[in-house]
């Protein structure tokens, strides 16, 4: 711990927040908050308009990061080294490669200098470029703002296009007539941000979101109506469940879907008949997740009924798609997670991962004959793009490894050509024989084998000496791709080893890794994690000491529960929007997300066992008298999902407790949300600032 403290000599006082104590009593067990004022009383007015936030409040945040900035003032120059390698490694007026849709090619770029997307689109056969959207100009004069994408009518007349300017997550919407390149009065305020087409290109459905930021409403909008008369197409009353609505490949169905973590029901209506009643699929029965993929006279259904946990494929007519005439396509195959169907005219597509590694299988709908893309190499990551045309035997996917940038293949699934169409450009120049990738199995406390994917350069020392960066997450099932990272190479290049701990809560080996890191077995995510440490250190790749730990989000409530749990094991921690604060969250069941989360961690408002469970790890309420390392939490003043008091309390309380005298640093963006600044360099920059405190913890600022 000696050798993280003498990089911040000399500092002064860290904020120390008032204590004002806050009594709740769940299930006959009392606890008291003393930090539970954090919370502003009107988030849901800060959320849209912040300079209403409380003034105490803000001038304790303000505070904090006057501190965070002391603290780092020594690493200002690193910070603007590490952002010009990261900039540098950027082709700054990248293009993607135009898709086909129709008698157009759709396609997104950048410029040099520019922070936001342009999108364009070209005719098919040859013609003119056209600008349908500039993100810079529309992102002019604002300190945030973030793009929800675009979609085309089905004529081609018009575009959908979406933008939050606060990070709050409450998109507004907008119609571009693409013939004149302008806007049309129509401003659709408080959605989820993106729509989808009536068949006639003259109106669209979107997904409302309350002022608790619940997407609970499907309308329908007829263009150049107000948003007032907008139909309701569906509302859903439970706010444990979230709305969506998407449209089909052929542009003649919507589809309305109504989940949660573990439970989905899906509806189909015609999307030529704004006035049609929704068709519902399958009724909800809890544990049991289905999607639909059109597939002409047929639906393709990817789902985990009957006990098919690593998922099935089955179809059943457009006409009758009830469940009682589902018929199984693709068999259910423990330990072969299906993760996506596509389908087109003449193939379906699915994307499987089985040992951890991805790849996409064709099958041709008359023959039944499939085949594989797969790859060698120890970790790789796939990515499936397909194609927006459902007639096509065209599809699109992309390629890379830790060391192999991003190729895209345009693939025949007929011939099975494959044509290279871009390999990402590294413009500082990247020799990828200069580093090495692996995978490694760390022995878990329990005898199951954790995945560690590794980067680093192949003259970096393995005697113990590297430092090294280890990153996990493990929620959710979400599964940590051992894809190209441009950034991360500014920390290997300075003789880190790079590592991706893939813990039990995501997918990486099936949905059984999933489900034994959720709720009642959630703190195998932790030791998993300390597995991981414990294991590089044994094996020479790093020591303990120098080993800076880093996860975001769900993540970064990782991050708080190994710091309790083994804060020994770690020279650092960097915590990003960290979910610290577990217990009270999911006590509080009119925060935006709470009910929702019930599934993925339990309800301990209802059930004292999910109390119980929560309160053994939830970080916040977790932090003792013990050494803790040299923490740095970053978070966004309007974030929906991980509300700004938990990281701010959990800084309170952690400053109180700690014995060892290491720094916690608190950088709060008084101008972003969740996914932190909005433009790409401005990432680059909050990524820089990440790094310099990596390096300067282990000695190397």
């Amino acid at each position: 711990m000696e050798f993280s403290l003498s990089a911040f000599n000399n500092l002064p006082a860290a904020p120390r927040a008032e204590k004002r104590p806050f009594a709740d009593t769940r299930h006959g067990i009392a606890r008291t908050d003393d930090y539970a004022w954090m919370r502003d009383d009107n988030w849901q007015a800060m959320f849209k308009d912040p300079s209403v936030l409380d003034p105490a409040i803000r001038a304790h945040l303000e505070s904090e990061n006057a501190f965070q900035k002391t603290a780092m003032a020594d690493t200002e120059e690193l910070q603007k080294t590490l952002f010009a390698e990261m900039r540098g490694r950027i082709k700054e007026d990248d293009s993607s490669v135009p898709a086909p849709d129709g008698p157009w090619l759709y396609g997104v770029r950048f410029v040099t200098g520019g922070e936001q997307p342009k999108y364009f689109r070209t005719p098919r056969h040859g013609g003119k470029e056209q600008i349908t959207l500039d993100g810079d100009l529309e992102a002019e004069g604002k300190d945030y703002f973030r793009l929800a994408g675009t979609g085309q009518s089905p004529d081609h007349g018009s575009m959908i296009w979406g933008y939050d300017d606060k990070g709050s997550e409450f998109f507004t919407l907008k119609v571009r007539d693409l013939s004149t390149g302008q806007d049309h009065d129509d401003l659709i305020e408080n959605t989820g941000g993106g729509g989808a087409w009536s068949a006639d290109g003259k109106g669209f459905f979107y997904t409302a979101v309350d002022d608790n930021h619940r997407p609970s409403k499907i309308y329908h909008h007829r263009i150049g109506t107000p948003q007032a008369d907008d139909r309701l197409i569906r509302e859903e009353t439970d706010s444990g469940f979230f709305m969506s609505v998407g449209g089909s490949r052929l542009d003649d169905f919507i589809f309305v879907t109504i989940n949660d973590h573990e439970t989905s029901e899906c509806w189909v209506m015609p999307a030529d008949d704004e006035n049609a009643s929704l068709r519902l699929v399958a009724a909800r029965e809890t544990g049991v997740e289905y999607s639909l993929e059109e597939g002409g006279d047929v639906f393709f259904i990817l789902t985990n009924a009957d006990d098919a946990k690593d998922f099935k494929i089955m179809q059943a007519p457009v006409g009758a798609p009830e469940k009682a005439n589902w018929e199984e396509v693709v068999a259910h195959k423990p330990g072969r997670l299906i993760l996506s169907v596509s389908a087109y005219r003449n193939h379906l597509v699915w994307m499987e991962r089985e040992n951890g590694l991805p790849r996409i299988v064709i099958r041709d709908r008359t023959t039944g004959e499939e085949h594989a893309i797969a790859f060698d190499e120890e970790a790789y990551s796939l990515g499936f793009q397909g194609s927006m045309e459902y007639g096509t035997d065209v599809v699109r996917f992309s390629y890379s490894s830790m060391t192999t940038p991003s190729e895209l293949y345009d693939y025949n699934m007929t011939t099975r050509e494959r044509t290279l169409l871009k390999r990402d450009e590294v413009p500082s120049g990247h020799t990828p024989s200069d580093y090495v990738t692996r995978r490694v199995m760390a022995l878990a406390h329990d005898g199951e084998q954790v995945p560690v994917t590794l980067l680093y350069r192949s003259d970096t020392p393995l005697d113990g000496t590297a430092p090294c960066l280890l990153y996990g997450y493990g929620s959710y099932g979400i599964s940590i791709p051992a894809g190209f990272n441009t950034n991360c190479l500014s920390l290997v290049d300075r003789g880190f080893v790079y590592a991706i701990a893939h813990v039990r809560g995501g997918k990486e080996k099936g949905f059984g890794w999933y489900e034994a890191g959720k709720r009642e077995r959630k703190a195998n995510t932790f030791h998993d994690f300390i597995s991981a440490a414990r294991y590089l250190d044994s094996q020479g790749f790093t020591s303990h000491d120098r080993i800076v730990a880093q996860g975001g989000s769900a993540g970064g409530m990782l991050m708080g529960a190994v710091a309790n749990m083994a804060p020994d094991a770690f020279g650092a921690i960097i915590a990003a929007v960290p979910f610290v604060d577990v217990l009270n969250t999911m006590l509080d069941d009119t925060l935006p997300l709470t009910p929702p989360e019930w599934p993925e961690w339990g309800n301990p408002i209802t059930s004292a066992e999910d109390y119980s469970n929560i309160a053994g790890y939830s970080p916040y309420d977790n932090v003792s008298a013990q050494a803790y390392p040299p923490i740095l939490a970053v978070a966004g003043l309007t974030d929906p999902r991980v509300t700004y008091w938990e990281p701010a309390k959990w800084v309170a309380r952690l400053r109180e407790f700690s014995t060892s005298g290491a720094p916690v640093l608190f950088k709060l963006n008084m101008a972003a949300g969740h996914a932190g600044a909005s433009g790409r360099f401005q990432r680059l920059e909050e990524v820089a600032f990440e790094y310099a405190f990596a390096l300067k913890v282990v000695g190397k600022a």
